[in-house]
């Protein structure tokens, strides 16, 4: 149903009015919620708010963080100070499609909030990790949730899928990665509140906290040569990729290279998940 509405999703569609009153409803929404409702504490929050409004032209920023409701995008945004509103600079997110886009109306309203439909299980070149590629193309901010799913566990990140790392590789121009932990919204957003269901609606007088780290430096061309000599003595069996990409890389070596990002991303998470409860309680 998602890849129908590409259309939706364009800037120009309806010169760009059904985007922007939905953001600016939908970044309402989250600030009430988050500020209002409950109780909200960001920590480094101006690195995020200057990336957003003012990186080098044309650098994409990949936001990565970890995944603890279904409330996290867009209420984690709603924050004081953070310019959650404006249609131009709101971020781009990858979003279940069994989930998000399970029908006309849901595809319409999650094309037109910036929400890019990835099948979950479909691999790291489905045909929307495509259009993930393209908006960082455009140096448009892109957020994810590596771990592929939510878990409301008090628990170290998981290990995470590859799509994230994949996206840092094949990008035109290396993205800025932010990595962001938060914790809270398992308590607004509670997926078993009744029955084994979420609740209607959020819930109050919680409180959510974030911490947003410092972006993570990779060297992509040494680390795509570490991926090539690891890769030569590799015995697993392949998954289908394509055997070369626009980096040079065959299967065994994308693979060793995605790993390598991905473990390092997971390690700033956890890190970061560890100094958020020792400093924001």
């Amino acid at each position: 149903m998602g890849r129908k509405m590409e259309w939706a999703a364009r800037a120009d569609h309806m010169k760009g009015v059904p985007r922007k009153m939905l953001i600016m409803a939908v970044g309402a929404f989250a600030k009430v919620v988050a500020n209002f409702l409950n109780t909200t504490s960001v920590h480094n929050a101006d690195t995020l708010i200057n990336l957003v409004q003012s990186r080098p032209q044309g650098v994409p920023l990949i936001s990565v963080s970890n995944h603890m409701s279904t409330l996290d995008d867009p209420v984690m945004w709603g924050f004081r100070g953070f310019p959650t509103m404006d249609a131009e600079l709101a971020r781009w997110v990858l979003a279940a499609e069994d989930i998000c886009f399970k029908n006309s109306i849901l595809s319409y309203f999650f094309r037109v909030g910036k929400c890019i439909p990835i099948t979950r299980g479909g691999g790291i070149y489905q045909e929307h990790m495509n259009e993930a590629l393209e908006r960082l193309s455009d140096g448009a901010w892109l957020h994810t949730f590596p771990e592929g799913k939510v878990s409301q566990e008090d628990a170290p990140i998981r290990q995470l899928k590859w799509g994230t790392a994949s996206l840092i590789v094949r990008a035109p121009v290396t993205p800025i990665v932010l990595p962001i932990v938060h914790r809270g919204f398992e308590e607004v957003m509670p997926e078993n509140f009744l029955f084994g269901r979420r609740p209607p609606v959020p819930l109050f007088n919680k409180r959510i906290s974030i911490v947003v780290g410092e972006p993570i430096e990779f060297d992509i061309p040494k680390m795509r040569q570490m991926a090539i000599s690891m890769s030569r003595d590799s015995l697993l069996p392949g998954m289908g990729w394509p055997s070369t990409t626009p980096c040079g890389l065959d299967e065994a070596a994308q693979r060793c290279l995605y790993s390598s990002i991905s473990d390092k991303i997971r390690t700033v998470l956890e890190s970061l998940r560890i100094f958020g409860k020792s400093v924001l309680k």
